[in-house]
């Protein structure tokens, strides 16, 4: 019997504002910049059929809106989990995180912060596209999304276990 195939989405929120002088980090919202790049990052989603099961988002107010701004791209039925131990994660610790769910979720997008993000990417990152598997370990700017996909059960997700996909940054994005 062949393994399924499961897919990570590894999105960092869209550009932040900073404003609004004396705005704890947790609160800051989305710079105008950021709302343009979601609108050309949900038309991407929708367009390439992004589908996720599951959405793991930091609780930090950027990342929801980015959350949101997404969720009409992607399946009525997604369900979204907000939690508060995403926000500023390492990108071990998402990974720990992702360890721990069940195997019959089939693909998971999750909305955080760097460098959690580009170090969880860049770390199970361990096939795919040379030029793409360079931009990404270069540098995961705001907005930035890349899919990966690997084998077998998401405890066993680890480093060089995937295969790099895509990645895409919205200022890339018609």
């Amino acid at each position: 019997m062949s393994v399924p195939t499961s897919h990570l989405y590894v999105l960092r929120h869209a550009k932040s504002s900073w404003a609004e002088a004396g705005v704890a980090d947790h609160d800051r919202p989305l710079a105008p910049r950021g709302e343009e790049a979601l609108a050309r990052l949900r038309r991407y989603v929708a367009g390439h059929g992004l589908s996720p099961a599951l959405v793991l988002c930091s609780s930090a107010r950027r990342t929801v809106l980015t959350c949101n701004g997404i969720l009409p791209a992607l399946p009525a039925d997604t369900t979204v989990e907000i939690e508060q131990d995403l926000y500023g994660a390492s990108g071990s610790r998402v990974l720990t995180r992702l360890r721990r769910l069940v195997d019959d979720v089939p693909s998971v997008l999750v909305i955080g912060h760097n460098p959690g993000m580009h170090s969880l990417a860049s770390m199970l990152t361990g096939a795919g596209d040379p030029e793409l598997r360079g931009r990404l370990t270069t540098a995961f700017p705001t907005g930035a999304l890349a899919t990966l996909a690997f084998h077998g059960s998401w405890g066993d997700l680890g480093p060089g276990s995937a295969t790099l996909e895509a990645f895409v940054v919205p200022r890339e994005l018609p």
